[in-house]
């Protein structure tokens, strides 16, 4: 496996490894400096791809032959903004945010969705310090996971395009923001832990997303090139790191308008993974 030098990247207020997280059973998380010689250091602009119409059209046929797809987790995998709405909801207003109204589901999809903790204490707790903030962090991922246990289901068609991925040998790994307790379950739930053997988590990367940093990470933990890999993302955010390391983006109109993750530069949107559109694309390979 291919490992990663350290990113430098200074002047942060909070760090991502201010959010320490357990580990994950078996599933392997791709980490950097595993590796006991070679390393490679993850460039800090994104891919070029100047051939590559990565926007704009419903056809991947561009990618052929195709080597991997990428798959983000919340709200990609399963719908989880709802249980993580509720979360926010709740723990922002016994905090008295917003005056101690409730949050609308539209701020939360505007300015939450997608976003790593680290970024949303500065969002929404810029005058709180370190340990307060990550303290609030921890207690909202707790109260999601305990909601989640008991509403989660996979997004329509997931398992079908699952098989349709293993039949053809297709690579694979799990792209996140979301910390590690969060993953496991999702994971488990979802009996996906036997399908994804590569999971790149954003806050052990130095820049998560919207940065490239995570996608270009698990690009060379699967050893594959960005112009045979394409990626599924449901958020803005995500939309905009999968573009940014030079591979299409398909996104997932789960929750998040369509016009916005078009916007973020998603080349179509599909409803589910039943969708007509997304099967048309891949009888193309």
């Amino acid at each position: 496996m291919v490992a990663l030098a350290s990113l430098q990247h200074p002047h942060r207020l909070l760090s991502y490894d201010d959010f320490p997280n357990t580990h994950l059973g078996k599933t392997m998380f791709y980490e950097p400096n595993l590796g006991k010689s070679a390393s490679t250091t993850l460039p800090r602009m994104s891919i070029s791809s100047k051939s590559n119409p990565i926007h704009g059209t419903s056809s991947l046929a561009f990618l052929a032959p195709l080597e991997a797809i990428l798959f983000d987790i919340d709200g990609t995998l399963c719908d989880s903004d709802p249980q993580h709405y509720l979360a926010f909801r709740q723990m922002l207003q016994e905090i008295g945010f917003n005056g101690g109204v409730p949050i609308a589901e539209e701020y939360f999809i505007k300015n939450i969705s997608g976003k790593h903790n680290a970024e949303l204490c500065r969002v929404l707790l810029p005058d709180w310090d370190i340990e307060r903030a990550r303290k609030f962090m921890e207690d909202k991922e707790g109260l999601f996971r305990r909601l989640a246990a008991e509403q989660l289901k996979p997004v329509k068609g997931l398992h079908y395009l699952c098989k349709w991925i293993d039949e053809r040998g297709l690579k694979r790994a799990a792209v996140t923001n979301a910390p590690r307790p969060n993953v496991d379950l999702i994971i488990s739930m979802l009996n996906l832990s036997s399908f994804f053997k590569i999971i790149v988590l954003g806050n052990e990367c130095e820049r998560a997303k919207p940065f490239p940093d995570p996608y270009l990470k698990g690009l060379q933990a699967l050893e594959v090139s960005h112009e045979h890999t394409f990626v599924f993302e449901d958020s803005a955010s995500g939309v905009k790191a999968g573009v940014a390391a030079g591979m299409p983006v398909v996104g997932l109109g789960t929750r998040n308008p369509e016009k916005s993750l078009l916007d973020a530069g998603a080349s179509f949107v599909i409803k589910d993974f039943d969708d007509p559109k997304l099967w048309t694309a891949l009888e193309e390979f």
